[in-house]
């Protein structure tokens, strides 16, 4: 790990004063240390957010919710108003990483999370776009058991690996900002960025900027949701992949459907063509499955990762059973 200052903000307007381009923004750590330990992130200055009060979790006017970026994963995830409101974002804060993890991590952390891509996280490896631009994407040919399928390009093929955020996407949250130059909203949608030809970028923050809250809107979909995670073992791994579902019924037929994919691309997946067809529709079997195929529609598997277009329409069809009563 290679040298460098720590210093402590006190509150968002000093953590936002004192970043520049040679540091980083210091919470839960749990990906960020890490990275420094492999030599992957070398920060000549970490500016710990721990003191700012940003870790609140509070209802809004309009009957959304509000996240403050620095509440730990495991309080937003057994939070009464999460749970009641957002059972499946509870559902996929709780499939992730340990209880240990979870008690650490933060919220804005999770949203930063950068790929677990074996390329990415050994320096040892000389071909990774995403940490030395330029220099090839060595699981193209190499180990690409649990790449994309969805939305790569020949310059990355990696997969953004959060839980959370694929149930945000479903969700169809907001993030909230801060930078110098004001506070400003990006969609969950817009937030990570797929790799074309400038893989180095992981999301569309500015440079300097800060998350401060996400932002649920309200939502009809708490009653009919399910996260799955496929993945090797049962704990403490990262999906293969990962399915947030959700419908809102009305009566025995669906008024509108949310469905996101992890472990499938560099950003949360939205499968909004299968969102349409099961939109109007009575839930069966047949059209469950009929979405699970249209959610895979364009996937491009690579020689290690085949099996994960299969996986991924059952994935879809199951998480949607589950969430609809339909298995």
């Amino acid at each position: 790990m290679n040298p460098f200052q720590y210093q402590r903000a006190r509150d968002a307007a000093g953590a936002i004063h004192a970043v520049s381009p040679r540091s980083k923004f210091l919470a839960g750590g749990t990906n960020l240390i890490d990275l420094m330990k492999n030599g992957v992130e070398k920060p000549e200055v970490l500016i710990d957010l721990n003191r700012v009060a940003l870790a609140a979790i509070e209802a809004r006017p309009d009957g959304g919710l509000r996240l403050g970026a620095l509440a730990r994963n495991s309080d937003t995830a057994n939070h009464p108003l999460v749970r009641q409101r957002y059972p499946l974002l509870s559902q996929a804060i709780l499939s992730g990483a340990s209880p240990q993890l979870r008690n650490l991590a933060t919220n804005g952390g999770n949203l930063l999370q950068r790929t677990r891509c074996p390329y990415f996280m050994d320096p040892g490896f000389s071909q990774c776009n995403k940490r030395a631009p330029g220099t090839g994407c060595g699981a193209l040919d190499g180990f690409n058991r649990t790449h994309a399928i969805l939305g790569a390009s020949e310059h990355c093929i990696a997969v953004q690996p959060s839980d959370m955020c694929v149930a945000l996407a479903a969700l169809e949250a907001t993030i909230r900002v801060q930078g110098q130059s004001g506070e400003r909203v990006i969609r969950m949608a817009d937030f990570h960025r797929l790799p074309g030809d400038t893989p180095e970028i992981d999301t569309n923050l500015k440079p300097g900027e800060l998350i401060v809250a996400i932002d649920l809107p309200e939502s009809p979909y708490a009653a009919h949701c399910h996260y799955l995670k496929v993945r090797d073992r049962a704990s403490y791994e990262f999906a293969l992949v990962s399915v947030a579902a959700a419908l809102d019924m009305d009566g025995g037929t669906i008024r509108s459907a949310r469905i996101a994919l992890g472990g499938v691309a560099l950003k949360p997946w939205r499968a909004e063509a299968a969102e349409r067809l099961l939109a109007g529709q009575k839930p069966t079997p047949e059209l469950f499955q009929a979405a699970g195929e249209q959610a895979v529609n364009g996937a491009k598997a690579y020689r290690g990762n085949g099996f994960k277009v299969e996986m991924a329409k059952r994935a879809v069809t199951r998480a949607l059973a589950n969430a609809g009563g339909a298995a």
